[in-house]
């Protein structure tokens, strides 16, 4: 070891990592090339909580952390970095203290900001490896991209109700994201976690292998997730995985067709309209404006789209139940003549289902703005909110 060496190891040091040290294939080397790694951490939510915990407490020397949102109530259940304390604090700032708590030898680099095509690859060019724990898609596909272009693995995950899955995509000889899912989704089409919910203890897994496939990366240990995509089942208690091949006809990182980075809407492409053209082809009618007209006794339909999950736990006085997944088998309870508000939790869905009402011919058909959440909000604080 050379005295004032940058991958040099306290005394503290070696006492805290001593159980790895302690691992004959790893030992004092792969505890140096972990000093040394700058990982970045795209998300400091429900993966990022652990992967970052993990990281830090392995003694990964810098950590890059990018996130924009302030800590809320309901992020406690799975999002393990805060406390009550913390509710209302930058995420950034709130993680970055309780990494410092954890391990002082390690340093944090905190980026508060929205990830885009603009600032991407700024940010993301100074790190070894890049952990994608993102919960959208359209920060999903830019995370890969910016890893494809800057030749960075980019350590995935992903959880959904009470499933994940894992995968390390963009390192040398491997697919990327794009070789496995080509295109995002329309906006909408799939729910998030916030509209259909998570099982909290499920990131903490996903999360965990996600800095366990950072670790190996970084110091060269074990078989790493490259080429293969790692499913969980949390109520079967099972783990798959599936060969994922890299595509050559891949826009990405087989022809090369996509040569910077650009933002959701840009690469949706034109024949799926963005959520601001189809948010003004619908029309929109506020929790206030709503409520006036309940109380005015006007004939209108209020329909729920939601999952009966979400039915169970609030809904709007008057309202018709009928799940977004069950309104085209289920369109003849309802009057296309009379006027038509649809609304779920949060808008996105009850937009579909909106245009798919006026497709179907209703001659009057709303959407909630911000959905029964809203609602909770302007108008009735009693609705619980989840």
């Amino acid at each position: 070891m050379i005295a004032g060496s940058q991958s040099d190891l306290s005394q503290d040091e070696m006492r805290r990592y001593s159980r790895q040290l302690s691992l004959p294939s790893f030992g004092l080397e792969g505890q140096r090339k972990l000093k040394r790694a700058r990982v970045l951490v795209v998300g400091a939510g429900g993966l990022g909580s652990p992967a970052l915990l993990y990281l830090a407490s392995a003694g990964v020397g810098t950590i890059g952390i990018v996130d924009f949102d302030p800590v809320d109530v309901t992020n406690l259940h799975r999002q393990v970095l805060y406390t009550d304390a913390d509710v209302g604090a930058l995420k950034t700032v709130a993680a970055s203290a309780r990494i410092a708590a954890a391990n002082p030898h390690v340093q944090v680099e905190t980026h508060g900001e929205r990830l885009t095509s603009a600032n991407a690859l700024g940010i993301a060019a100074d790190y070894d490896i890049i952990v994608d724990g993102t919960d959208n898609f359209a920060t999903r596909y830019l995370v890969n991209d910016a890893a494809v272009l800057l030749d960075k693995p980019n350590v995935y995950a992903s959880v959904l109700r009470f499933e994940g899955q894992a995968s390390v995509f963009a390192a040398p000889g491997g697919p990327c994201y794009r070789c496995l899912f080509r295109d995002p989704p329309p906006p909408g089409l799939i729910p998030s976690c916030a509209e259909a919910g998570v099982l909290g203890v499920l990131p903490g897994i996903m999360g965990s292998i996600q800095a366990a496939e950072t670790i190996k990366l970084i110091t060269g240990e074990g078989a790493p997730l490259v080429g293969r995509l790692l499913l969980f089942d949390a109520l079967a208690m099972r783990f798959r995985s599936m060969e994922v091949r890299r595509d050559p006809e891949c826009p990405m990182c087989g022809t090369r067709e996509i040569r910077e980075l650009v933002d959701y809407d840009a690469f949706c492409g034109s024949a799926a309209p963005t959520l601001s053209e189809r948010e003004n082809a619908i029309a929109a009618i506020t929790p206030v404006e709503l409520s006036e007209r309940m109380a005015r006794g006007d004939d209108i339909e209020l329909l729920d789209v939601r999952e009966p999950y979400e039915w169970a736990i609030a809904s709007l006085p008057g309202a018709r139940h009928i799940p977004l997944g069950a309104l085209p088998d289920q369109m003849q309870a309802l009057d296309p003549a009379r006027e038509t508000i649809v609304y779920c939790k949060s808008g996105i869905r009850s937009l579909a289902a909106a245009h798919h009402l006026v497709g179907a011919g209703f001659a009057s058909v709303a959407n909630l703005s911000g959905g029964i959440s809203r609602w909770a909000t302007d108008v009735d604080s009693s609705v619980p909110r989840y």
